[in-house]
């Protein structure tokens, strides 16, 4: 039975042609939401806009440690404001001269981070100040410690002279009241992934909790025999299970909760039997083997039984066998992976690491894609896309470069732990010669 959405029935699909049928699943299943505090948010996708309660930075402040006055503005100044289109921080009008300076600048008092000077600042006065404290009323300069020095003091109080003051501009050292945020604004939009910076920005603006994408459950199995699990005894003809492994790493970057459900030998009851137990449990399941034409593949006949099945052929190299269909009342996703570790781990990231992101909430995601020059001939076939595993770099000039790990047999997994990125050879192209330009997807991050 195939999906009525994709109906493609045994079609040798092209990566793109696969890949929209995919994605065209999520546009009818939007995540569902929970609201959990700032701790608990990194790697998580954001479901509403945030919206800044506050400006940032809440005061307009002092960027550097010294000295903050009303400097006067002269003709240096007039100029420069006049070229920018803008005034220096005085009544619009106001007449200019030429510079003349207060010396030495009296202070009299200081304004801390956490304890501002609220009194207004006298003309020709001057308070100290520390990074990040408020600026005084009357005040719109600070000059820097390392530009002062001392001056003899005056009735008790203490006096400094501004070293080279030609170079003091109005307005410098100083960091404006929501200059970073302002209140009122979006500081962050839905389908944001939060990283550590989001967090900080999230603290900045005094919210404590956020409405983000609900973890999404990803069921997962091994399929075959010979496979067996590390730890265990290797049979004379077994292989050790390293695909649910290597998912359970790309699956955990991508935050997702992981249900390990082992290996599961190939009977055909067997298969029914775990799939419908995964899709009761899980928002996707991914299995790895089990899916070509094989006499002992069982994933398709079973699948058939307990769902339906949209495709199962995809022209790319590594990766061609690769069924997607939906399982039981549920409708939940279902990704058939291929046996062999590579093309379990690039099928993954071509495919289900796509729809798992637009589950999540990031409709604009888009995987990464630079244009590198070949530093050797990279073979190919047309009429498939193929992805080698690539190694790339940049030169003194900044251009980047990429040569193949070597064997790409896509059973060689030392050949991703080789690699930094995949090099993505297109259908029409039967190979690429040395100093050509060629397309590579980086590894943004290992799981």
């Amino acid at each position: 039975m195939s999906l009525s959405c994709f109906d493609l029935g045994e079609r040798m699909l092209s990566v793109d042609e696969a890949l929209d049928a995919i994605l065209g699943f999520a546009a009818a299943s939007p995540p569902a939401h929970e609201t959990l505090p700032l701790a608990a948010l990194r790697g998580r996708v954001l479901s509403e806009d945030v919206t800044s309660p506050v400006n940032v930075p809440q005061n307009t402040n002092a960027a550097m440690d010294g000295i903050a006055l009303a400097w006067p503005v002269g003709q240096q100044d007039q100029e420069q404001g006049q070229r920018q289109g803008q005034g220096r921080g005085r009544e619009q009008g106001q007449e200019h001269h030429p510079l003349e300076l207060p010396e030495p600048w009296t202070l009299v008092g200081e304004s801390l981070a956490g304890h501002g000077y609220r009194d207004k600042v006298p003309e020709h006065a001057a308070v100290s100040i520390t990074t990040g404290a408020p600026m005084p009323p009357g005040t719109d300069t600070v000059i820097m410690s390392e530009q002062l020095e001392e001056a003899p003091p005056e009735a008790g109080r203490e006096r400094v002279r501004v070293t080279r003051p030609e170079t003091v501009r109005v307005g410098q050292h100083v960091r404006q009241a929501g200059e970073d945020v302002p209140r009122g604004t979006v500081a962050l939009t839905a389908g944001t992934r939060l990283a550590a910076e989001h967090l900080g920005l999230l603290a900045s603006l005094g919210i404590d909790r956020a409405r983000v994408s609900r973890q999404l459950k990803v069921a997962i199995f091994s399929t075959g025999d010979e496979v067996t699990a590390p730890g265990e005894p290797l049979p004379m003809d077994g292989i050790f299970d390293a695909n649910r492994f290597s998912l359970q790493g790309l699956l955990t970057a991508l935050g997702v909760e992981v249900i390990d459900l082992g290996i599961l030998a190939d009977t055909s009851q067997g298969m029914v039997s775990a799939l419908r137990d995964a899709a009761a449990a899980a928002d996707m399941v991914i299995t790895s083997g089990g899916v070509s034409v094989g006499q002992a593949d069982w994933i398709k006949p079973a699948l058939a039984e307990t769902g339906e099945l949209g495709f199962w052929r995809i022209a790319m190299r590594p990766g061609r066998p690769l069924a997607f269909g939906r399982l039981g009342s549920e409708r939940v996703p279902f990704f058939g992976l291929p046996g062999n570790p590579v093309a379990v781990m690039v099928t993954f990231l071509q495919f289900v690491q796509p729809l798992i992101r637009r589950l999540q909430g990031e409709h604009a995601w888009q995987p990464l894609r630079l244009m590198a020059r070949a530093e050797e001939s990279l073979k190919s076939r047309s009429g498939r896309v193929d992805f080698l595993r690539g190694v790339y770099h940049a030169d003194e000039s900044g251009q980047l470069w990429v040569r193949s790990t070597g064997r790409q047999g896509s059973g060689i997994l030392s050949s991703m732990v080789a690699a930094n990125c995949l090099i993505e050879i297109a259908a029409p192209c039967a190979g690429i010669e040395a100093g050509e330009t060629v397309t590579l997807q980086p590894f943004m991050h290992r799981g």
